[in-house]
């Protein structure tokens, strides 16, 4: 087993109910565990795990295993000593015989995962991402999580917001999916929400605050994804967007938005980032159910000899999916789903059309 890529809420309760149910369902096992993430198994630094290893870390967020970033496009690229990632990767499991790798981590990850699938590893996966953007499941444990985080960030700043008479930006996580700021906006009450998948104009933002003010409402909240990003921005190249930044004097977008706003306004401006909160913490019930659910049928895989699949999770039944649908694949927001009409229609507005 390893955790691979960004941690998050539900990792150890994910691990948990993968070896509870093998330990309950097959009579000789042995778990190692791999060292932060895919760098164990290409180094061989992993320890064999006991079944008190998986007891009591059902609300323990973060990994026991560790976890680190290893890029999938320089999985090919020798490392600094020329060594081979990919061969050392398949020569650890297989001098450790092993009948099966079980990975949990998100897209990057999942594209490693499907190589070594590809390159004859017996390979089963588990989603885990804040970002709810892994393809071929509703839904990726840890998100529920850090959506209860962000819309408490949230509810903490309209108290000062209404106090002081203000407008307030909430920064929440995701470079390139907005599903964690659609979900915490909504549920937190934000009158602005701008997400990657929506580019907004700022006078459509500016228009919406102003009406507010006319209509007497002292505060003004808005809920902005990292990944935000203007309509001009949008139109522009990779290339001249990159060069764009160069020069760019501000730590994330929510401090251009708020200088934008300023500037437009004259209204003060107070930005909060939440960050790493968001990922940490112990997993809310419902992640700890899904997990829970996850890693069962991950095992029953195992056991079937069910390998090269993802676990995840269709209109509340878990499902197999291959992990040669999963790689390279990223599920986004289409701007025309309900969710989106639903929230515009109680007067959200995403700052790219007027409001009504």
């Amino acid at each position: 087993m390893l955790t691979s890529g960004g941690d998050c809420q539900s990792l150890n309760a994910t691990m948990r109910g993968v070896a509870k149910t093998l330990y309950a369902n097959v009579e000789d096992v042995t778990i190692f565990g791999f060292e932060e993430g895919y760098r164990g198994l290409i180094y061989g630094e992993y320890r064999k795990l006991q079944s008190s290893d998986f007891s009591g870390i059902l609300t323990e967020g973060g990994t026991i295993l560790g976890t680190s970033r290893q890029p999938f496009k320089l999985m090919r690229t020798p490392d600094e000593n020329g060594l081979d990632k990919v061969e050392a990767m398949k020569s650890t499991y297989r001098k450790l015989r092993l009948d099966c790798l079980v990975m949990l981590g998100g897209n990057g990850s999942h594209k490693t995962a499907n190589l070594l699938s590809e390159e004859g590893l017996n390979v089963v996966t588990l989603p885990k991402t804040i970002d709810n953007d892994l393809w071929g499941t509703d839904m990726t444990f840890g998100f529920q999580s850090a959506v209860n985080i962000a819309t408490n960030a949230i509810d903490c700043i309209h108290t000062t917001a209404a106090s002081h008479g203000r407008v307030f930006i909430v920064e929440v996580m995701g470079h390139k999916v907005g599903w964690l700021t659609l979900h915490a906006g909504i549920a937190g009450g934000a009158d602005i929400i701008l997400i990657p998948e929506i580019p907004y104009n700022i006078n459509y933002v500016v228009d919406a605050i102003n009406k507010r003010k006319k209509q007497g409402k002292r505060f003004t909240i808005l809920a902005v994804a990292e990944g935000a990003i203007s309509k001009e921005d949008a139109a522009l190249s990779k290339k001249e967007f990159k060069e764009k930044r160069k020069d760019w004097k501000y730590p994330s977008i929510s401090y251009e938005v708020g200088r934008q706003i300023q500037e437009k306004t004259g209204q003060e401006i107070r930005i909060t980032v939440p960050g790493h909160m968001q990922r940490g913490g112990e997993p809310c019930p419902y992640d700890r159910v899904l997990s829970t659910r996850l890693g069962a049928a991950a095992a029953e895989m195992i056991i079937n000899k069910e390998y090269g699949h993802m676990a995840g999770i269709r209109n509340g039944e878990i499902v197999k999916v291959p992990l040669s649908e999963v790689a390279g694949k990223l599920k986004t927001i289409d701007p025309d789903c309900s969710s989106i009409k639903e929230a515009k229609l109680v007067g959200i507005c995403f700052g790219d059309e007027p409001l009504k």
